[in-house]
């Protein structure tokens, strides 16, 4: 035989071999379909695994230790094994790795376009809907040792967010929105008036007259030689959110991608000119707003209601010194709007899913687990962390919940007044066409009622690959020497 035909031969055994490598990275011959057990086996020890992520911030640890203890308590022949992860990618990544070798967790905090994914193995995520359902051991089943919530108790577009081609994959965690931090000091220092609702050509104008420097190229604004006036966290989120409220096309349900039109071209360009100009960044050029917020080096900081704690004068959390902040009024409001009559804004937040296991019985735990997060000791003491707002409208009328936001802005800690208002002022919701909600306001420190809830369309695939697409465009405008 020739070396050309040797090579070619030990070639194709290589693929070969990667071919079959391949086929199993999704769980070759899966799990076999999932069936509720009669009766919890009670008799037997369970030992079930939960990934979760906790933001670094100890206190959502803590909440995590105390609901697993309270859960072994009710449960002691269930142990709850906890794994920490600070990125959701990371969690996802792993899961992804571990799918191929069965050794996937029980129980994983989650995204549902992350779960979309691991569905891609056979009977990997047990559909949840049999389960929810039974009279026993389902939401509010009779032989649940805890005080779990109905179905009709989790708010309704957050369990619809977790289906997928007519299943529920998952169960929703806990919900957070975006908001505008704003040093209002420094507003009122450039002449304006915060309005009722923040638009965008508000905030361009503001951020571009807090460019203006003195003969020493400091900043007149602040005196320093650091000023970016706005920040916004999420490229991705700011474009969803944009279009939608522009009314532009975006993607159609068949997963046609919509949002190359001139619309997005308009937007496009209007923020390269104040990217260009130093009246806008973002935390993927210039790092975290927080942290330019709080130095006094920023004016309007978008993020999460999530990481509420961090921003403002008082933040109980931060990331720089506390000879670097800067003394100023702190105001939340709702993110910028084109339209101020009809505000449209963006909800996120992590999802719980289960696996499928060899034992039913096991799953049947890994469930009961699953459902203890729901309760509302949990839900409360999560929500109490950032500007989270619980899944259920049990936990939402709680008098222990109604208290909390009674309590605004008691101390800076707990009772924070920006990590209570902005969650109390930012949501009612409006449709658009992703797993997200848009809202409206109700009155401030208040509750948030389910019957404000309305339903969504789901993601599809083309959908997520257009945020992808456009949000590296953005980038590509803002800075062109990253091309």
């Amino acid at each position: 035989m020739s070396i050309m035909h040797r090579k070619t031969g030990i070639t194709l055994l290589f693929l070969l071999l990667a071919l079959s490598t391949l086929t199993g990275c999704h769980g070759k011959g899966g799990q076999k379909s999932f069936s509720i057990p009669e009766q919890l086996d009670t008799s037997r020890q369970y030992e079930i695994t939960f990934w979760a992520k906790n933001d670094t911030n100890k206190t959502q640890t803590d909440i995590y230790k105390k609901a697993i203890t309270d859960f072994q308590t009710l449960y002691p022949n269930i142990t709850v094994n906890l794994r920490l992860y600070t990125d959701y990618g990371k969690i996802y990544n792993d899961v992804i790795t571990n799918i191929a070798t069965d050794t996937t967790p029980n129980v994983c905090i989650t995204y549902p376009d992350h779960i979309a994914t691991y569905l891609t193995g056979n009977s990997t995520v047990v559909p949840l809907d049999e389960l929810i359902a039974d009279p026993r051991y389902g939401l509010g089943g009779s032989e649940l040792l805890f005080d779990s919530p109905r179905q009709d108790e989790i708010i309704e577009q957050f369990l619809e967010e977790c289906s997928l081609n007519g299943q529920i994959y998952a169960l929703p965690f806990m919900r957070s929105t975006e908001s505008c931090y704003i040093n209002k000091t420094y507003v009122e220092k450039l002449g304006y008036t915060l309005p009722d609702t923040l638009t965008w050509d508000f905030i361009w104008e503001v951020s571009e007259a807090a460019t203006a420097k003195d003969a020493d190229g400091n900043y007149l604004i602040n005196g320093q030689s650091v000023m970016i006036p706005f920040i916004y966290k999420s490229t991705d989120n700011m474009m969803i959110q944009m279009l939608k409220q522009k009314d532009a096309g975006y993607a159609s349900a068949n997963g046609e991608i919509q949002l190359f039109n001139d619309t997005t071209t308009q937007l496009l360009y209007t923020i390269a000119e104040h990217a260009k100009s130093g009246a806008f960044s973002t935390f993927k050029i210039s790092s975290y707003p927080a942290n330019f917020l709080n130095a006094g080096q920023c004016i309007f900081a978008i993020d999460s209601t999530a990481g509420a704690t961090w921003m403002g004068t008082n933040a109980p959390l931060s990331d720089i010194s506390e000879e670097a902040f800067v003394d100023f009024e702190t105001e939340v409001m709702m993110i910028p709007q084109f339209d101020p009559e009809h505000p449209r804004m963006i909800s996120q937040g992590p999802s719980v899913c289960v696996f499928n296991k060899k034992d039913p019985q096991e799953v049947l735990a890994s469930w009961l687990f699953t459902q203890y997060l729901l309760t509302n000791e949990v839900q409360i003491a999560y929500s109490e962390t950032e500007g989270y707002v619980p899944v259920t409208s049990k936990a939402q009328d709680s008098p222990a919940y109604q208290d909390y936001l009674s309590r605004c802005g008691e101390d800076n800690a707990l009772h924070y007044d920006v990590k209570i208002k902005l969650p109390a002022s930012c949501w009612i919701m409006w449709t658009i066409p992703l797993s997200h909600l848009y809202s409206t306001v109700p009155p401030p420190c208040a509750a948030h009622p389910a019957s404000l809830w309305k339903r969504s369309p789901r993601p599809s695939a083309a959908k997520k690959r257009s945020t992808r697409l456009l949000s590296t465009t953005f980038m590509m405008m803002w800075h062109p020497s990253t091309t």
